[in-house]
């Protein structure tokens, strides 16, 4: 139940665009009263509080508001860390931080204001989930926060309130008699229509470890340019500089950093030695499997880590096109190749339900479509996912999916291979997807099976059924509870010579 305080370490998937809101600073704050207040610097939990209430308020990004109110709060270090995990923590346990809190605000949690119902998250978080914080440290500091933006009614409550649990902590326990959908649900923390949606596609055992790996601080893990150098060269280097680093299992261009802090500032990120990249999206990369001299097209490129990582693969040579609909994304996407030192990378803006009218047809060896999604397999890097999307969120974008592919197929090459990728763990937007799609077109079939991703043949969930298998009309569909990584959907499909 308890975790230790390290800040999550979310590279990658924070916003590169903060959002313009404050980061939750008190000072000049006007009083209940028409004064001001002393002016005072923002802690850790000033800044969390600030950011889950402007999340359930405004429905912002925690990933895009938390990167901004670090910047604006000068936080750094431990403090950072704590906030971040403050945020991520609270928003990943929402609802099981409410179910026990319930019992003991009188008039019920719906009726606070956000702030106050956020402080008691961020503070029950504290209390009930984290090892290296004195309780009464987080009653306090709790109490403080509510003096200076409440009145004594609400820091009274607020004291009142976290008194209680603090005395009893050890009672707060989930009644045996649960049905399986509110017992993981409340578990693990997930909406009730989510967890029995999983049940039903993957059964009770597996739907239960899903959840219990979204609320799981994700690794560092960055992929090496190998254009510009292998990956046990780049580990000895940061062996030397005193990281603990390790191959990654998933992706044979990936680094687990352990310890080192963020890649993003180091001397190798600068010089384009590496990109900060989770494990599974590494893997799109391999499957689209360029050669030199191809010509490529990424139809939703931004910001242009699977369209650089082909680039990589192809040693500077050939050509891949790649595509944005948002036209500022795409300084995103150049920014990254000339970062990598990759002068074989065409970034253009259009919506690729329209490419078809750009490029002539069978113009490309190789086309990736990573398509817009649900996102529910990165959830524990975007715990807001599991309380925002819907069902109809997944209905509506199957139509978009549809869509593109169609669009997408008419410009591969006979013989080429169109790889088809989602960042979600649905298969209506994966294996259902797909089987639709050659069903529709005769004239594609499933492309041979990579050699080397024989080694997922039994790791990536044979138990799991039809989902776990490689190749074929399936695909490989990773859980995020397989390697650690995000949930990933990938397969390789070939346009037939003949057809």
């Amino acid at each position: 139940m308890s975790r230790n305080k390290g800040g999550r370490s979310r590279n990658g998937t924070r916003g590169q665009h903060g959002s313009e809101r404050g980061a939750g600073s008190q000072a000049g704050q006007q009083s209940p009263k028409g004064g001001r207040r002393q002016q005072h610097q923002a802690s850790a939990r000033d800044t969390a509080l600030h950011v889950l209430t402007e999340v359930e308020q405004e429905g912002a990004y925690s990933n895009l508001l938390l990167n901004s109110a670090l910047q604006k709060s000068g936080l750094t270090g431990s403090e950072a860390g704590l906030a971040t995990e403050l945020v991520y923590g609270t928003i990943s346990r929402r609802n099981t931080i409410d179910y026990y809190l319930e019992q003991f605000v009188a008039k019920g949690m719906v009726k606070l204001q956000p702030w106050v119902r956020n402080l008691l998250r961020l503070s029950f978080y504290q209390i009930f989930y984290l090892d290296r914080i004195p309780p009464h440290a987080a009653v306090n500091e709790a109490v403080n926060i509510a003096k200076r933006k409440g009145h004594q009614g609400i820091s009274g409550m607020v004291n009142g309130v976290l008194r209680n649990v603090l005395r009893r902590k050890e009672e707060l326990k989930l009644p045996e008699d649960l049905p399986p959908v509110r017992r993981i649900a409340l578990e693990h923390s997930h909406p009730e229509w989510l967890v029995s949606r999983w049940i039903e596609q993957y059964g009770e055992d597996t739907a239960a470890a899903i959840c219990k790996a979204n609320n799981e601080s994700p690794p560092v893990s960055v992929r090496v340019n190998r254009a510009r150098i292998s990956r046990d060269e780049l580990m000895h280097k940061m062996e030397e500089q005193g990281l603990k680093v390790a191959a990654s299992g998933v992706s044979p261009d990936g680094i687990i950093v352990k310890s080192g802090g963020n890649m993003a500032l180091t001397d190798w990120y600068r010089e384009g030695l590496l990109s900060i990249q989770d494990e599974s999206s590494m893997l799109v990369a391999e499957a689209v499997d360029p050669e030199t001299g191809m010509r490529v097209l990424d139809c939703c490129a931004a910001p242009g880590g699977k369209t650089c990582h082909m680039a990589e693969r192809m040693e500077g040579g050939g050509e891949v096109i790649a595509n944005d609909i948002h036209p500022h994304k795409v300084k995103l996407i150049e920014d990254q190749a000339a970062r990598l030192q990759l002068g074989n990378v065409q970034a253009l803006s259009g919506d690729a339900l329209e490419l078809d009218t750009r490029f002539a047809p069978e113009s490309f060896d190789r086309i990736l479509l990573d398509a817009p999604c649900s996102g529910l397999g990165v959830i524990r890097r975007k715990p807001d996912l599991k309380w925002t999307k819907t069902a109809e969120d997944i209905k509506e974008i199957t139509k978009i999916q549809r869509d593109l592919l169609d669009r997408a197929s008419v410009l591969l090459k006979p013989g080429g291979v169109l790889v088809y990728s989602t960042c979600t763990i649905e298969p209506s937007e994966n294996v259902e997807m797909v089987k639709q799609f050659l069903a529709r077109h005769p004239e594609f079939e499933p492309a041979p099976e990579l050699p080397e991703w024989q080694r997922f043949s039994r790791e990536a969930g044979r138990e799991d059924g039809e989902t776990g298998k490689t190749g074929g009309t399936i695909g490989l569909q990773i859980l995020p509870q397989h390697y650690h990584s995000d949930g990933f959907y990938i397969v390789r499909l070939t346009k037939r010579v003949n057809a």
